[in-house]
């Protein structure tokens, strides 16, 4: 994961974070890494790509979802530390 990009897009709302993912692969080449339900109706999406491609989706998620719903926060970690993919595989959201 170190030689790519992540990006994370949380929204208020299940039906706007399945949007959001929906649009992400479809504008760019990223690929869902992950699925969070945090808790008080937050749900984030995280991608991962080459960092334009991680760049265009995020773009693309954030608008489709604010469409329907609320965005709380995008963000994209361009060349990630090694480390934080451990994160998502002992969530098992690999």
């Amino acid at each position: 994961m170190a030689s790519q990009a992540i990006g994370m897009i949380e929204t208020r709302g299940y039906v706007a974070a399945l949007t959001a993912a929906d649009a992400m692969v479809k504008a760019a080449n990223v690929e869902i890494v992950a699925r969070n339900e945090v808790g008080g109706g937050l749900v984030s999406v995280v991608v991962k790509g080459d960092v334009g491609a991680v760049k265009a989706a995020t773009e693309a998620g954030a608008e489709a979802a604010n469409g329907i719903g609320e965005v709380v926060a995008v963000h994209v970690i361009p060349r990630p530390h090694a480390d934080l993919g451990k994160h998502f595989e002992a969530a098992g959201t690999k």
